[in-house]
């Protein structure tokens, strides 16, 4: 199933957030939007999901119209993975993932959900939890127990809100190899994500968000170029391109140092008590 957002414009409380943002996420692909803080992921993702109604556009998953979908259709047709991943009331583990079966309650059976929920809950490395309050467990737990769900829904389109940012180096690792084999199986993948070096490593195509706008999209190798990452988020970036691939790294920027000299400055010390 193809993605396809078309000027989507979103305005709150007078403010402009996404300005006329169009883009299109094809199935088998992995697709990052990435962008510096505020430059309007988390409330594009909201609008692709049917989560929220932009002001102007439209968002058509495979020609399903995400805002007239009835809920059961949508709920077939996409999963989501939102930033926060805590649970107010005290469900277990295993109870969370299997939230992840409720729209398939019509065409699935007992034995084929408990089959899907344990291989979702090995998967995401959470199987020795199915039976902890999730309310007991650490944020990055937390976040692999609604990476499970998002298995267990078994969804064409997955939709991922920084997945990973509470993940050690292991299930980053691990939850990142898992997003690239849906897309290699044929799903759509889309994900936000602030790591640019997990974005170069496991995704297909880029959209840059800054300041509301696209200011670049198209495969890895177009989009992470010096000059496009540097002026998005204001920080020198050097990108190498090697034949194992794409290796982003931060340079030093001395400018920060007419910020914190004053922090740092002993005229301004205070005295110790």
């Amino acid at each position: 199933m193809t993605v396809e957002a078309s000027k989507i414009t979103v305005v709150k409380n007078g403010n402009l957030i996404l300005d006329d943002v169009s883009f299109a996420a094809p199935a088998g692909k992995v697709t990052a939007l990435i962008g510096p803080n505020g430059a309007g992921k988390s409330t594009l993702l909201a609008a692709i999901s049917g989560d929220s109604r932009p002001t102007t556009g439209s968002v058509s998953l495979n020609g399903i119209d995400v805002l007239s979908a009835p809920p059961t259709l949508l709920a077939q047709t996409r999963s989501v993975m939102l930033q926060d991943v805590s649970v107010a009331f005290s469900f277990l583990v295993r109870d969370v993932v299997e939230m992840g079966r409720t729209p398939w309650s019509k065409q699935s059976t007992p034995e084929m959900d408990r089959t899907i929920v344990d291989a979702a809950l090995a998967t995401a490395g959470v199987a020795h939890l199915e039976d902890r309050d999730v309310t007991t467990l650490s944020g990055g737990e937390r976040a692999r127990v609604a990476f499970a769900r998002i298995l267990a829904q078994q969804t064409p389109i997955a939709i991922l809100d920084e997945p990973t940012a509470a993940m050690d180096i292991r299930f980053q690792e691990s939850t990142m190899g898992t997003v690239r084999r849906l897309a290699d199986a044929g799903r759509t993948v889309i994900v936000v994500l602030h790591d640019l070096q997990a974005a170069a490593t496991y995704c297909d195509k880029v959209v840059c968000l800054n300041r509301g706008k696209v200011a670049a999209a198209g495969s890895v190798h177009d989009v992470y170029s010096p000059e496009i990452l540097s002026e998005v988020y204001q920080w020198p970036i050097n990108v190498e391109h090697t034949p194992s691939g794409l290796y982003v790294r931060p340079e030093r920027d001395d400018r920060i140092e007419e910020h914190t000299s004053v922090l740092f400055s002993k005229k301004f010390a205070p005295e110790p008590c």
